[in-house]
């Protein structure tokens, strides 16, 4: 299910997609995720844990760009999940993305894997 699209062609757009694939509740940005963006995905991560699904994998390889403010995100359903028995996996990141992670420390507190079957798998 598409959750939706924001921006113009100009300033980037994020679209999300969400299933439900055994014990994981799939999302998977594609754009760009930064200030004018992030709600796009907060909503369907928070959607997912409130359901009482803990156990989110981000499918990031069709993530074009990640800014703080989608870092910050990730890392608020980060504490959630957690705070329920679950966690977070990331899948597929582009250099691009991953390098924000590198800068940050962010991905020493990820479970990050090379693609989503990869993350599916564990």
């Amino acid at each position: 299910m598409e959750r939706g699209t924001v921006g113009s062609a100009n300033r980037g757009r994020l679209r999300v997609a969400v299933r439900t694939e055994g014990q994981s509740e799939i999302v998977t940005p594609a754009g760009e995720l930064d200030h004018h963006t992030a709600e796009l995905l907060r909503e369907p991560l928070d959607h997912a844990l409130e359901a009482g699904r803990t156990r989110l994998v981000i499918d990031c390889s069709a993530l074009e760009f990640c800014d703080s403010t989608g870092l910050n995100v990730l890392l608020g359903a980060r504490l959630k999940a957690e705070a329920a028995g679950g966690g977070v996996h990331l899948a597929g990141m582009q250099p691009v993305v991953a390098r924000v992670f590198e800068i940050t420390g962010a991905e020493a507190v990820f479970s990050v894997h090379e693609s989503l079957d990869d993350a599916l798998d564990e």
